[in-house]
């Protein structure tokens, strides 16, 4: 739930219950730490993790401190989730979106800015993605795909392109057409593109039975 007030109602109680010595990890995806925790009295042994869906399946979680959190909460809950499976990566700003966040809704973004200006279609943007770098992005990240190819090229690139990628700093007027129409996604069976329960339920699958194949 992504309800700042809510959740700073729920961790002053959480530190009424417990422990001194505990940890208090908020698992929210984009709100900054810092704005849930403030009002705590021992805000040093407070952080985020941000876990990603499904779980149980995919492995990263970033762990945000505060101004306030203490190295040693950093170093302990980092150490605790490697020790249970999962990649840890310490995010040394409490910004809103972290990292994983910040990267997929850029990209996002982007990707509803050529819908809304005609370029192509909904199915075509993802076609495009699925089928050309989302298939090397398990095994190549995004700086090392540009060290791979040259900064110098990459400079080049971006010289030509990015004055033409969306930069708006608000959220696209076509999303929030579609929201305000009730075109929620698979919840109405329409945002983007529309989606039968049986092609619902074919993408769920679909997308279960390949983190499980690389899990």
């Amino acid at each position: 739930m992504e309800d700042l007030p809510f959740k700073q109602r729920l961790f002053a109680e959480i530190e009424e219950a417990a422990p001194q010595g505990s940890i208090l990890a908020s698992n929210t995806s984009v709100i900054p730490i810092t704005a849930i925790m403030q009002g705590l009295r021992y805000r040093e042994r407070a952080l985020g993790t941000h876990w990603w869906n499904p779980p149980y399946l995919v492995p990263l979680v970033e762990v945000i401190g505060t101004d306030w959190t203490s190295a040693e909460a950093i170093v302990s809950t980092l150490e605790l989730l490697e020790t249970a499976g999962k990649t840890a990566v310490h995010v040394k700003r409490d910004v809103p979106g972290f990292v994983g966040n910040r990267l997929q809704h850029a990209l996002w973004r982007e990707a509803i800015s050529l819908v809304e200006n005609g370029i192509c279609d909904a199915e075509t943007v993802d076609t495009v993605i699925k089928a050309s770098f989302g298939r090397r992005l398990a095994v190549l990240g995004p700086l090392e795909n540009a060290d791979l190819v040259g900064t110098d090229l990459t400079l080049a690139i971006h010289r030509t392109v990015l004055p033409y990628i969306d930069r708006r700093p608000g959220p696209s007027p076509y999303l929030e057409e579609l929201v305000t129409a009730g075109k929620l996604g698979m919840k109405s069976g329409e945002g983007f593109r529309k989606w039968s329960p049986e092609q619902q339920a074919a993408l769920r699958t679909r997308v279960l039975r390949h983190l499980k194949g690389v899990s």
